[in-house]
This record gives C-alpha cells, sequence and structure tokens, in this order.
C-alpha cells in the first residue's frame, strides 16, 4: 500500500468518527444500517460515474457530459420499456448509446482539437435539451418489476450494488495497470509528445477515454433507473462535479497521468459519508455544496503541492 491510498484510508476514518461523535452530541445516531445503507447506494451511482471520469483526467482531459448522459440514457431506456422492448436490449441500446455520446465528443476533442471543457460544456447542455425533448419534459413511471430488481436486490442483506461496483472497479483496476490500453492512458496524460514519440497513437487513446466515460456514465444511468423505478429528465445534474470530486479526493492527478483508479471508489466513499453525515445534523444543502468544492480545492491543492515537492 502506497502512502496515497494510506492517507486516503486514514481520511476515511477519520471522516467516519468525526461524524460518529458529532452525531453522538447533537443526540443522533451516525453508524446506523439505515445510514450505513444509504451511503453504499449513494456512492454506487457516482462511484460508476467517477471510473470514467478518472480515465478521462488521466489523459489530461475533463468530461463535464457526464450527468447529461445519465438523464438522456434514463429517459431513453424508459420510453423503450414502456415500448414493450425487451430490458436485455434496451440496455444494450443504452450502452451504444452512452458509447456513440462519448466518440462524438473525443473526435472534436482529440481530432478536432477543441479544448474538452468547451465541447463536453457543449456537450452537457445539448444531451440535456434533447432529453427534454425526447418525452416533452415529462418524467417516466410505471415500470416492471423486473427493472427494480436489478439494482434493488439484496445480497447478504446489503445493496447488490456493491457487487456491481467492485466488478466494474476490478475490470477497470486490470485494464489500467495489466493491458497496453492502460499503460498508454497513463503515458498520454504524463507526457503527450514523449508517448507520441515512443508510437502511441494519442488521438485514438484520448476518443478512447471519452468513449469509456460514455459508456460508464450509460451503465450509471441504467444503475440509477432500476433504484429508482422512473425516469426523470433532470436526473443527474450536478452529478459531473460529483464524480470529479470522487476522482480528485481519490488522488487522481488534474494535470493527468497519475493516481489509481481503486482510490476513486475510496473518493466516492469519502463524499457519500460527507453527505450522509452532513444530512443526519441537518446541515442546509447549500453548505453540503460549500463544503464539497471545499473538499476538491482542498485535494487538488495538496495534488499540487506534492508535486512541486517532488521536483
Amino acid at each position: 500500500m502506497n502512502i496515497q491510498s494510506l492517507a486516503l484510508y486514514i481520511g476515511a476514518i477519520a471522516i467516519l468518527a468525526i461524524f460518529t461523535i458529532a452525531c453522538r452530541i447533537a443526540g443522533k445516531q451516525f453508524l446506523t444500517v439505515t445510514n450505513i445503507q444509504n451511503i453504499i447506494t449513494q456512492s454506487s451511482v457516482i462511484a460508476v460515474i467517477a471510473i470514467g471520469q478518472s480515465v478521462v483526467i488521466l489523459t489530461g482531459g475533463i468530461d463535464l457530459s457526464v450527468g447529461s448522459v445519465v438523464g438522456f440514457v434514463g429517459i431513453l431506456g424508459g420510453l423503450l420499456i414502456k415500448s414493450g422492448m425487451p430490458l436485455g436490449l434496451v440496455c444494450l441500446i443504452i450502452l451504444i448509446s452512452g458509447i456513440i455520446i462519448g466518440i462524438c465528443n473525443g473526435s472534436l476533442i482529440s481530432y478536432g482539437k477543441v479544448p474538452a471543457f468547451i465541447v463536453t460544456l457543449g456537450s452537457m447542455q445539448i444531451i440535456r435539451g434533447l432529453t427534454m425533448v425526447l418525452n416533452s419534459g415529462r418524467p417516466i413511471s410505471g415500470f416492471p418489476s423486473s427493472l427494480r430488481a436489478i439494482m434493488n436486490t439484496r445480497l447478504f442483506g446489503m445493496p447488490i450494488s456493491i457487487l456491481y461496483v467492485f466488478i466494474l472497479y476490478a475490470v477497470m483496476i486490470f485494464i489500467m495497470n495489466k493491458t497496453r490500453l492502460g499503460r498508454w492512458i497513463y503515458a498520454v496524460g504524463g507526457n503527450r509528445e514523449a508517448a507520441t514519440l515512443a508510437g502511441v497513437r494519442t488521438n485514438k487513446i484520448e476518443l478512447s477515454a471519452y468513449a469509456i466515460s460514455s459508456l460508464f456514465a450509460s451503465i450509471a444511468g441504467i444503475l440509477l433507473l432500476s433504484r429508482l423505478s422512473y425516469a426523470d429528465p433532470n436526473a443527474g445534474s450536478g452529478y459531473e462535479l460529483d464524480a470529479i470530486a470522487a476522482a480528485v479526493i481519490g488522488g487522481i492527478a488534474m494535470s493527468g497521468g497519475k493516481g489509481n483508479i481503486g482510490n476513486t471508489l475510496i473518493g466516492a466513499l469519502i463524499l457519500a459519508m460527507l453527505k450522509t453525515g452532513l444530512q443526519v445534523l441537518n446541515v442546509p444543502v447549500y453548505f453540503q455544496t460549500i463544503i464539497i468544492g471545499l473538499s476538491i480545492i482542498m485535494a487538488v491543492y495538496f495534488d499540487k503541492a506534492d508535486e512541486r515537492k517532488s521536483e
């Protein structure tokens, strides 16, 4: 275990201890079965989105469209399910749709040389608009129980979302650490010119990163649709910032080329603990947003400070 991972674990334990003591002083309970399940449930969707966001950040980019993708695939999936299409085919179409969105983003960024911030900010608005157009801005409900079972089945008394998240992280950790694609992603983010000279097709790798990001956002959209059994056109709003926060808190360097995908999961759990703890203490939502924003700034600051020391 490296120092960064150890620091994350210590940080998570410290946050757990702080909220446990604060809630006890306030006459409330933090470490209850309900709250633990809320932390797991809250973190699962963001943790999945954060996998793809981490991959993009590792290339030195950013994807602001992932929240809108979650909302879009939810409405798209809802309409397809209501039309009588089999659930398996609906999920496949959702995943393909996500990949296509990612390819469009990645093509403009890697081949069109348009800044990632501009492309994904624009696509965020376009996708959100398309989501509203699909069903005239109306939510969709009344889904079959088979959809709800995807996310709401229990495994040894705990939400099955735990299993999904661990499988997805295990797959991506393997790809990033044991395959050429993973090594190339790190290389592009670490030093793009050196990667190009080494024969890495940097444009294709960058495009692939955005396709991966939208793919994981689509998976998260399926999980959210299943959990709520309700398709909301506004779903996913703000999730892009939560995903960035989870990645950055988990130690993914915003400059690219440095970080561990596995630690992003710890970042997502820390974020969920912060939100749940603040909710238990009845802290207003706008203060929660301020605290999360400060957490991102602090994480980036300490990362930059660490870079300066290593130089």
